[in-house]
């Protein structure tokens, strides 16, 4: 073989190469973040429902963590093995179907966090493998459900690159305020734990044990000690960069021997947000509205008058004071020279 043709193979067999190995490193790099997604969140992030478990969490708390309830499991279990004795087997329509639907809309919110971990284009096709082909019919249904949830507990927006293209991408969407004034506290990924974690103090009282906060942390897959494909080292996380930012406050029970520890709303969530919105995070993740837990509900009202009644003495002096500055101008523009 003339030496040129020789030289071209040789480029184009070291091409190859290094297209394989660099794909190589794709799919490792994708496998791993997979594989800390699965240890990371071995139960459905939320299903509808409250679930049954002996955790002492408060129901509400539980169903935003999202382990399904015994029930749920044995429905679900059940519809299974039915769409596996028969072809013709379908997700039904009543709950157990539901509950069906939403947890592959849980498996589909995990592997959309894994691609965008690792910046990997999201495709339609990609999604129904996901979701399996016997969902088809209800893929829609399922899309909703998990973009709610992606959007309403880590702040990241599904949208579609180009009308009709079945090719999305996750966007984190603007702070409330519109202005960029808010921290990356309430933005992807620490939103996806401190809404959560300011709910959980809230629900018990406006303190929660360090106990009772890794109770329900374990609910969500983060765990003590274990790092979090997300989160990174949670206890670092909420004991350390969230009471730093003073989002949290970490502090030792009163005369408690042996030390023991607690957790409460640190100045800056007291100011950046209320019980309100928390409240209505929680009722959105249950699939509902505020008022129908009537004593949280309440206590977020009360909170609310009460921030209403503390600016309103501000307001009034801040317009005394504009109006005598007013006054005292029109004055001295009218005082003869």
């Amino acid at each position: 073989m003339p030496r040129g043709q020789k030289s071209k193979l040789h480029a184009h067999e070291k091409c190859c190469r290094n297209k394989a190995q660099a794909q190589g490193h794709k799919d490792a790099q994708t496998a791993a973040a997979q594989e800390e997604v699965a240890s990371s969140s071995s139960s459905p992030f939320y299903v509808d429902g409250v679930p049954s478990s002996p955790v002492t969490v408060p129901a509400t708390t539980r169903a935003v963590a999202g382990v399904p309830c015994q029930r749920s499991d044995v429905n679900a279990t059940s519809q299974v093995q039915k769409s596996k004795n028969s072809s013709e087997a379908s997700p039904s329509t009543d709950m157990s179907g539901q509950d069906l639907l939403t947890r592959k809309a849980s498996m589909l919110v995990r592997s959309l966090l894994c691609k965008y971990k690792v910046n990997e284009p999201i495709k339609k096709i990609d999604m129904l493998k996901i979701v399996h082909k016997r969902y088809k019919e209800h893929f829609p249904e399922i899309l909703r459900k998990a973009s709610e949830h992606m959007d309403l507990v880590f702040g990241l927006e599904l949208k579609e690159v180009q009308p009709n293209s079945h090719s999305y991408n996750l966007v984190c969407k603007s702070d409330d305020t519109g202005d960029g004034s808010l921290s990356s506290a309430w933005r992807f990924p620490i939103k996806g734990i401190l809404m959560p974690l300011l709910g959980v103090i809230f629900l018990h009282g406006n303190r929660a044990s360090e106990e009772e906060v890794w109770q329900f942390l374990n609910i969500l897959g983060i765990y003590d000690g274990k790092r979090h494909f997300m989160f990174g080292e949670p206890r670092k996380l909420i004991t350390q960069y969230l009471v730093k930012e003073k989002y949290l406050e970490y502090r030792q029970v009163p005369s408690s021997d042996p030390p023991r520890f607690e957790f409460l709303w640190g100045p800056r969530a007291q100011a950046e947000t209320t019980k309100m919105r928390v409240l209505e995070f929680l009722s959105k993740a249950n699939d509902t509205v505020p008022s129908a837990f009537p004593s949280y509900y309440e206590e977020a009202l009360r909170d609310e008058e009460e921030r209403a009644r503390a600016i309103s003495p501000t307001k009034a002096g801040t317009t005394s004071k504009a109006s005598t500055c007013s006054k005292a101008t029109s004055r001295l523009n009218s005082h003869p020279e």
